[in-house]
């Protein structure tokens, strides 16, 4: 910068005396140094771009094990309402989960004598991520507190920097693009959670052209979980989208159903059986819910189908229970 000025102070003292010389003055440098100047600022640019870094290769792997169990650390944890959180897990180098649409993962103790059933066996149970399979840095589990549930009540004793040990991702059903007309989503308390994964992959692409109906049931008002999630993505996609909420004990000022999902209220919402294998209907939630509906899983098999869904002509094709 000192250059500079000196350079500029001895060009405008030279040029003005000259001025008043009957010698033609010679031509400034002025230009050529400016020109030169700009050059060195362009070399040194490109010169130190050379140094930055390159673009982060495209993430190929997630960081699960669909074969072993890996610890992950409680990054924090977010109440949600009277008796579910929010739990950030922190995933490594700043990665995805990229966990495949309707599937899930499995958990346990990281501790091995932490969390143990009758038999001395670790406890492991299921549970489907609520962030999205391509949200870098971490895994967000919505876990509901059930006062029998062995490892919803362990999860949340969890603090942050504790881990929990996941293995994944399991695949529950080869979900298509648009190879059905109509979806019909059944859930109820917690089991809202691979319907909602499903939702939120499929409703934001542009190609899609199956239109989703979500019947969804819980005790209370206050019980509903991602209630603004779901009401966001109906005013987003009202033409492929459309929820309805049923409470057993509903407040004052509540206006939807009232009572268990029944055969009148999925006749009302849920495409006919007669369309075949253009209608597909998911059924997720507590095991008496599911075997009022849909008939009971045989462990981890669909087991045969049953309940109001058999009632109303629905064949096995046509249902997937999580």
């Amino acid at each position: 910068m000192s250059f500079l000025r000196t350079s500029l102070g001895r060009s405008i003292k030279i040029a003005g005396a000259r001025s008043y010389a009957t010698t033609p003055p010679k031509k400034s440098n002025l230009p050529l140094f400016f020109l030169t100047a700009g050059v060195a600022a362009v070399g040194t640019s490109w010169y130190l771009d050379s140094f930055k870094a390159t673009p982060k290769p495209k993430q190929e792997k997630s960081p699960l094990d669909p074969q072993d169990f890996i610890d992950f650390k409680l990054k924090k944890v977010v109440p949600y309402n009277h008796n579910s959180s929010k739990f950030v897990f922190e995933l490594p180098n700043d990665e995805a989960s990229l966990i495949p649409i309707t599937s899930c993962l499995v958990v346990k103790a990281s501790d091995p004598e932490a969390l143990k059933d009758a038999k001395g066996k670790p406890i492991i149970r299921p549970y489907t991520p609520v962030s999205h399979s391509d949200a870098t840095g971490e895994l967000v589990l919505l876990v509901k507190e059930y006062e029998n549930g062995n490892m919803s009540k362990y999860i949340h004793t969890l603090k942050e920097g504790d881990t929990l040990a996941m293995k994944g991702p399991i695949p529950k059903f080869p979900y298509k693009a648009n190879e059905f007309d109509e979806v019909a989503l059944i859930g109820g308390g917690s089991g809202i959670t691979p319907l909602y994964q499903l939702l939120i992959h499929v409703l934001p692409d542009k190609e899609n052209k199956t239109k989703f109906t979500l019947l969804y049931s819980n005790v209370t008002e206050k019980d509903i979980l991602l209630r603004e999630e779901f009401d966001a993505l109906k005013k987003k996609y009202p033409n492929t989208f459309d929820v309805v909420y049923l409470v057993d004990q509903p407040s004052e000022g509540w206006t939807g159903p009232v009572g268990f999902i029944t055969a009148d209220i999925i006749k009302k919402k849920v495409a006919s059986a007669d369309l075949k294998e253009k209608v597909k209907v998911f059924v997720c939630g507590p095991p008496g819910q599911v075997a009022a509906v849909s008939g009971k899983k045989a462990g981890m098999k669909q087991g045969e189908i049953g309940g109001i869904l058999k009632e109303l002509g629905y064949s096995e094709d046509q249902v997937f229970k999580f």
